[in-house]
């Protein structure tokens, strides 16, 4: 027979089991909403937690990522979100956006902490880093080899040490290649072509004595200014790698002579501000440096196997291409030897020397 809860006990008094197990339910259910509602709490915490940690690190080029320079920084952005889960974001900001377009602030800009990153070159580098001046000397690296030499061995030590005495932390080497000479008047194949011609460099001093010592008038600009002043002949030409000469369609512009001369290397360098580098846990900063040098070595691979393919390129499309033969390049090397004797001092003859024995035992 069922019996109702709700019957009398045995001394006639109303029987108490039935509210009292309502009373514990109700008990246990409001514990475990508390338990889920402290979970949720808990989670929340976290999320926000995790959130708060994830930074995004903003990274200065010149270039943007239709050029190996700026895929370079891009491929270094996609290897750190990779690495790190997405706890540290790196931001590429092309053209030289981060300084108005004037990219021979770059370093001071990472210097003072408003740009986080960079991967720069040696040439916008070099007003504040005389060191850097070494790869600006004008026909002292004769190939790659001689490159991957110094940039690799103790000359390269002593630039990276430089630039770290300065408040910036260098990581790894890129390359934007050796620089060529381009014009629209004529093949240049000895230092007299050069007599009057307008041009367009870079603002680094050591540029400007370069192409006086060989009878040109330097005519200091940025790149963003270059290209108009090149299409209205403002200018005659302008040196810059194949890769940029390619990309940027220079012989568009009028360009249709381009020597081959190799008179200067400009390796890049991954480097992140001081500040910012030691606000990272070491785990992050072995992360950032593994992945620097991983994007500079494929950045380079990359921009040396094109190098032939673009050369084909530009070609095709009715530039006329000048190699200087061995008296030819040895004609230059003389005009340009002043160029050597002023620069050494400033940039350290110590290192001078150090790179060029690195070049002689490769």
């Amino acid at each position: 027979m069922l019996v109702d809860a709700r019957q009398n006990d045995n001394h006639g008094r109303p029987c108490r089991s039935w509210p009292n197990q309502l009373q514990g339910h109700v008990m246990n259910s409001a514990s475990r909403i508390t338990r889920i509602a402290a979970a949720l709490a808990g989670a929340a915490v976290l999320t926000a937690s995790l959130t708060a940690q994830a930074r995004e690190l903003s990274v200065s080029t010149v270039l943007s990522d239709a050029f190996p320079w700026g895929q370079a920084a891009e491929k270094w952005a996609e290897l750190v979100e990779e690495r790190t889960g997405g706890e540290l974001t790196l931001r590429v900001y092309p053209n030289s956006q981060l300084v108005a377009g004037d990219q021979t602030r770059e370093f001071s800009a990472m210097r003072s902490g408003l740009i986080d990153m960079a991967v720069g070159s040696t040439i916008n580098w070099s007003p504040q880093v005389p060191e850097l001046n070494l790869f600006s000397l004008p026909f002292f690296m004769p190939d790659e080899a001689a490159v991957d030499a110094v940039t690799g061995g103790e000359a390269g030590e002593m630039v990276f040490a430089a630039i770290e005495s300065r408040g910036v932390i260098p990581l790894a080497w890129g390359e934007n290649g050796f620089r060529q000479l381009s014009n629209s008047r004529g093949p240049i194949t000895e230092p007299g072509d050069l007599d009057g011609l307008k041009i367009r460099v870079v603002g680094s001093p050591l540029f400007q004595d370069t192409f006086t010592a060989l009878g040109a008038d330097p005519t200091q600009m940025s790149w963003t200014d270059a290209q108009p002043a090149l299409t209205t002949g403002a200018v005659d030409g302008q040196e810059n790698p194949l890769s940029v000469f390619d990309v940027a369609r220079i012989d568009q512009v009028g360009q249709e002579h381009l020597t081959l001369w190799n008179y200067m290397n400009d390796p890049l360098i991954f480097a992140v501000n001081q500040q910012v580098w030691q606000s990272l846990s070491e785990e992050q900063r072995e992360i950032l440096r593994e992945t620097a040098v991983e994007a500079g070595e494929w950045e380079i691979a990359m921009t040396r196997e094109q190098e032939s393919e673009r050369l084909v390129a530009i070609q095709e499309r009715g530039v006329q291409v000048t190699e200087l033969t061995e008296e030819q390049h040895r004609a230059f090397v003389n005009a340009t030897q002043s160029v050597h004797e002023k620069w050494a001092p400033r940039i350290g003859p110590e290192l001078v020397e150090a790179a060029r024995q690195a070049i002689e035992e490769h």
